[in-house]
């Protein structure tokens, strides 16, 4: 029989690790879908083990979750509906081509390998612990993207144009990276959590030398997509689910 998702109560340093978790287990499972079928085989085992680091680190947050709320890691991973996910929207999109993926990869990371550094600072032990050992992994993956993303933007017509697409497509959602609510703001007064507008200056920074050297255009700040913190997610979102989540929903208590 079918299980049915948890429910508990989501307070508010709960739901601020919960997001992060979400980030980081989610575009995880957008990377290993590129497993056998990168353009290069070096590239196949990079992604997957990218995919791997980011996995890592959801389920050590998974694992400080289950501590502040009881249940395990995997229930939170596979036991939640998509309107219980807290991660941003950018790392939900689809894979499209490689050049999709790779401007993922860097809008994301080149924001999150200095959130990760900012919170080994946090006044929390363990999220200081368990960035300590992420802004290791998260150095290394934006530079990998941004090397990718360089080699795509500055090759041929082609590789510039999808490169150059995709950013477009994507940087509205990039806004949601900075955004804060009041919770999360408490939890900056109390310095467990790190402040996403101070970043802002090194990230736009990062971007636009990465982005010049690779030739491309920065789209125009406009509108920005956001929502996914709150739950408000894309279609997108519970298709990965349904995915992710078919065989412990169907098997509940099952083990290897």
């Amino acid at each position: 029989m079918p299980t049915t998702s948890i429910t508990f109560l989501e307070t508010p340093l709960l739901a601020f690790t919960l997001g992060r978790a979400d980030d980081a287990l989610v575009l995880g499972h957008r990377l290993s879908q590129w497993c056998g079928h990168a353009p290069l085989l070096e590239e196949d085992i990079a992604l997957a083990n990218i995919a791997l680091d980011h996995i890592g680190q959801a389920r050590e947050l998974y694992c400080y979750v289950a501590d502040l709320a009881g249940f395990c890691e995997d229930d939170f991973a596979f036991l939640r509906d998509a309107g219980q996910y807290r991660n941003c929207l950018l790392v939900e999109l689809p894979n499209g081509d490689f050049a999709a993926t790779i401007v993922r990869q860097f809008l994301y990371t080149a924001f999150v390998d200095l959130w990760w550094r900012a919170m080994t600072l946090s006044a929390d032990a363990t999220l200081a612990a368990i960035a300590a050992k992420a802004e290791k992994e998260s150095a290394y993956h934006l530079r990998h993207s941004a090397e990718w993303l360089i080699r795509l933007g500055d090759g041929t017509v082609e590789s510039h144009t999808r490169a150059q697409r995709a950013l477009e497509a994507q940087w509205m959602y990039t806004g949601e990276l900075f955004e804060t609510d009041p919770a999360t703001c408490a939890l900056i007064a109390m310095q467990v959590a790190a402040e996403p507008e101070a970043l802002r200056g090194n990230w736009n920074a990062t971007i636009d030398s990465v982005l010049v050297e690779a030739t491309l255009r920065r789209p125009a700040d406009a509108w920005m997509q956001s929502g996914g913190r709150s739950g408000r997610h894309t279609e997108q979102l519970g298709l990965l689910l349904a995915e992710m989540q078919h065989l412990p929903r169907s098997f509940p208590g099952a083990k290897w």
